[in-house]
């Protein structure tokens, strides 16, 4: 009995069981972070059912038409994905974003079975493959996740945003930034795909941590300890602004520029990379955790890498095609004419931050 406690305390203590290692606000932030991701993934079904219906009677979207506006269909899909949204915003203030970035591979998964489903495009078995990688990544990371850090005020994660290690982060981060939006971005952002990505993922990663700053910042004030008296809370807030709409933009261009397929799981790799990076850096992580689990989430986080990219790759193939025919996929409409839609990945096209990109409408 002794030792089975003590082997209890010790797997609650490094995060590593279900049962004991998670703590409520872990608990909490998967809870809205899965929330997230089906409500974003069922947007995207949902918003293309509208186009469609918009497009049948109107002017299509893919050729300027704004006829979706009018189209209640559409305007669900997109409160929708608000919610989805509020959702992944709230997730970042209770878990930790080594355990909430990676999830919205998970809107991939809903949105391609639903759209299997619903709008008849048809998974092919490497999809199916794809799936089950991310669902099984996923879990990994769930059950190897960290404990979110105790933390009583906004001066608390200021001060870990200025300690040494991650100021110098951030340096690296904003300075690669500005070599590439005034040096690279006018010689090779139109041939290119890293540039702009490269831009959209730096910044990214710094959004997520305004991000989360300001969710615990108003987790507390909910609480009943206010923290918008704190001049660091509306300094993160500021942040979080400028970082998004550097996102909104320089993504808008890389999915104006490339195809949707190629730019979602390669932004998805370098940003929720960064993510895993910064969020180590600024709020230490890994410090509360023993190599096997280091390593484990790893593990998981490749594999939903894989997942990601097999799922990509293969959305458009269909059963029976011979394996070397070449698959081209056209950059601004389907072979229905309607504006060509990704598989989404959570980001700040929408204009709301955090996971990786999807179409603009």
């Amino acid at each position: 009995m002794a030792t089975e406690a003590s082997t209890s305390a010790a797997a609650g203590a490094g995060g590593g069981s279900w049962v004991e290692g998670m703590s409520a606000d872990n608990i909490k932030g998967l809870v809205l972070a899965l929330s997230s991701s089906f409500f974003i993934g069922a947007s995207f079904i949902v918003k293309k059912k509208g186009l469609k219906k918009a497009g049948a009677c109107g002017v299509r979207a893919g050729v300027g038409g704004y006829s979706y506006l009018y189209e209640p269909l559409w305007w669900a899909g997109m409160i929708t994905m608000i919610v989805g949204e509020v959702a992944n915003f709230a997730a970042y203030a209770f878990a930790p974003a080594i355990l909430v970035t990676p999830l919205g591979a998970l809107s991939i998964i809903i949105s391609a079975v639903l759209a299997d489903i619903m709008l008849k495009e048809k998974l092919h078995i490497f999809g199916i493959l794809g799936c089950v990688l991310c669902v099984v990544g996923s879990t990994t990371i769930v059950l190897h996740a960290p404990q979110e850090r105790e933390i009583e005020s906004v001066a608390e994660v200021w001060d870990l945003a200025t300690e040494p290690a991650f100021l110098f982060y951030a340096a690296i981060v904003l300075a690669a930034t500005f070599v590439l939006i005034f040096r690279f971005i006018p010689q090779y952002g139109q041939t290119h795909i890293m540039v702009y990505i490269g831009v959209c993922s730096l910044v990214g990663s710094l959004s997520v941590m305004s991000v989360k700053a300001l969710g615990i910042a108003l987790k507390l004030t909910f609480s009943g300890m206010n923290q918008l008296m704190y001049p660091q809370t509306w300094l993160f807030t500021i942040v979080v602004v400028v970082c998004i709409l550097t996102q909104m933009n320089y993504l808008n261009k890389a999915l104006d520029t490339f195809n949707t397929a190629v730019v979602s799981p390669i932004y998805y790799t370098m940003f929720t990379s960064l993510t895993i990076l910064a969020s180590v850096i600024m709020f230490k992580d890994w410090d509360r955790q023993n190599p096997t689990q280091i390593a484990t989430e790893m593990c998981g986080f490749v594999t939903i890498l894989s997942g990601t990219f097999l799922l990509h790759k293969t959305k458009d193939m269909v059963d029976g095609l011979p394996p070397t025919l070449p698959i081209r996929i056209p950059k601004y409409a389907d072979e229905d004419g309607y504006a060509a839609e990704g598989i989404p990945l959570r980001s700040a096209a929408e204009g709301i931050p955090l996971r990786s990109p999807r179409a603009a409408e």
